[in-house]
């Protein structure tokens, strides 16, 4: 079964993306004429979702007001308005809304081309929650845009991920999406902190997974990423 409910992490200050969130949140940027947390939230009912926690912080009236007009899913509120919890912390605090199942968790600067179908989907359907604690959707170094980095992780032959660290580099990227059991954000403090915390521990325990996109990842963190994805999806940058 794959995961009805999903967390979207959506409150980052974005202030990589300035000037373009002098006047929105990072998640109202467009990209091909849609907002980056329509991108996302797109994919999540394609992949038969049907409840999405929102979490909101910068110009946090402004993106309630535009996630609450979407009718085909329906959308929750974690306000971090008085403090951002960072990735982690924002799973956290959200931990009461999002059930004891298998959830999707994901960023909303991610956009992505999937020829081989919902990649959501096929991520969830390789979820052993008997196993995994999470299993994170990769993208190839040679299948991105937008990501300066030298990669993340390397996987085993069965999708068990062990991180970078001293390698000076790595094959796969995480690209902002994941299937966690929510249970293991229960142990953590109430906090702000990254949900690398929870992978380094999952990794320990050998419960860290990975899987491949399976197609091409435009990571839209900054506004030449932005106009690389328009340029890519065939559009020239609105003014």
């Amino acid at each position: 079964m794959t995961p009805k409910v999903a967390m979207v992490l959506a409150a980052g200050l974005g202030t990589r993306m300035r000037p373009l969130t002098d006047d929105r949140p990072k998640a109202l940027v467009t990209v091909n004429g849609k907002a980056l947390i329509d991108h996302v939230l797109d994919r999540l009912v394609e992949a038969h979702v049907e409840r999405a926690v929102v979490n909101v912080h910068a110009f946090a009236d402004m993106l309630e007001t535009h996630v609450k007009k979407r009718r085909d899913i329906e959308i929750v509120i974690s306000d971090e308005r008085a403090r951002l919890m960072e990735t982690g912390g924002g799973v956290r605090q959200a931990r009461p809304l999002l059930g004891d199942a298998p959830i999707f968790v994901s960023n909303i600067d991610s956009v992505w081309e999937e020829p081989m179908g919902s990649a959501m989907l096929r991520l969830a359907r390789g979820f052993d929650s008997r196993a995994m604690g999470a299993r994170l959707m990769l993208a190839a170094m040679d299948g991105q845009l937008g990501y300066d980095g030298v990669g993340d992780f390397v996987a085993g032959s069965d999708g068990a991920l062990a991180f970078r660290d001293e390698r000076p580099s790595a094959p796969w990227a995480y690209m902002g999406v994941q299937v966690i059991d929510p249970a293991i954000i229960d142990a953590e403090p109430m906090e702000p902190f990254s949900f690398t915390r929870v992978w380094r521990r999952l990794a320990d325990e050998g419960r860290l997974y990975g899987a491949p996109l399976g197609g091409f990842w435009m990571h839209v963190g900054d506004p030449r990423a932005r106009a690389e994805a328009e340029s890519r999806l065939g559009l020239a940058v609105a003014p």
